[in-house]
């Protein structure tokens, strides 16, 4: 049923894209959501891969790439969207967002006791990727003159959380399949979002960028690299012969990736944007 969830969400994509180009979508929105979805995909590839060789120091640069990447990505390009089209009601976005993410995290805890075509993490990324889109396609919907930098920067850290959460699912015994899904997610909600004419209502707009930000924060500080006693990382580490040495170099590991991953969305945005 795991399996058919993540299918269903590949189809869903093929369709919509497909949609998308008979009714004359702009060429960025369905380049967007396809770069999204082979990101992630081969981030869960990777991942799945390499879920039982045991690699300490990967799983740490996965997850650091994943968290610095979306933390930058939503202080440099959503949050100031959100409060700039509405002071308010973006920094209320915002708030309902992690607030949101947090309590899909706490209450999505029990699913880990239910058998069923969701896995606790793969939820919270679907819900992540379909905010993403949301906000992909109102945004090239009431601003088309916006260039591709924007929904690239929104998707930039899919490769990375694709391979942190599939090394996750994977070391558990859990299929990665599901994660098909938050990897079609954006174009699922992208394409009718961009479709659809909405009103450029300052407000709304503030608001659903705020949410989509609020989430990113929260998403990112589930990937944070925790190197402390009980957690992923430390099981895995320990369980070598030089643990607790090893175990103190992941920590400078987990700084370092965590701040390239931000490092690297500053760069091609100034790449890319010409800023300075």
């Amino acid at each position: 049923m795991r399996s058919t969830v993540g299918l269903i969400g590949v189809v869903l994509l093929v369709g919509l894209s497909a949609l998308g180009a008979v009714l004359g979508l702009p060429l960025k929105v369905l380049g967007i959501a396809w770069v999204a979805f082979l990101a992630m995909g081969g981030g869960v590839w990777l991942g799945r891969r390499e879920a039982g060789a045991g690699h300490a120091n990967r799983l740490v640069w996965g997850y650091g790439l994943a968290s610095g990447a979306m933390v930058t990505s939503a202080a440099l390009f959503l949050v100031p969207e959100a409060v700039g089209h509405h002071v308010a009601a973006g920094g209320i976005g915002i708030a309902v967002g992690v607030i949101a993410g947090y309590s899909a995290h706490t209450v999505g805890h029990r699913l880990t006791h239910v058998e069923g075509p969701f896995d606790a993490l793969s939820l919270r990324l679907a819900a992540h990727s379909l905010a993403d889109g949301a906000v992909i396609g109102i945004v090239y919907a009431t601003v088309p003159a916006l260039g591709p930098l924007l929904g690239l920067a929104i998707v930039s850290h899919k490769a990375p959380a694709g391979y942190a959460a599939a090394h996750r699912l994977a070391a558990n015994g859990r299929s990665v399949t599901p994660l098909l899904l938050p990897a079609a997610g954006v174009g699922i909600a992208a394409i009718p979002a961009a479709l659809i004419s909405v009103p450029a209502v300052p407000w709304v707009t503030g608001l659903v960028f705020g949410f989509a930000a609020g989430v990113f924060v929260h998403v990112a500080m589930d990937f944070l690299p925790q190197c402390e006693v009980g957690g992923e990382i430390h099981d895995l580490a320990t369980s070598q012969d030089d643990g607790h040495a090893l175990l103190d170099r992941l920590r400078l590991h987990a700084v370092a990736s965590t701040s390239f991953g931000g490092v690297v969305v500053v760069a091609a945005w100034v790449l890319l944007s010409g800023q300075v």
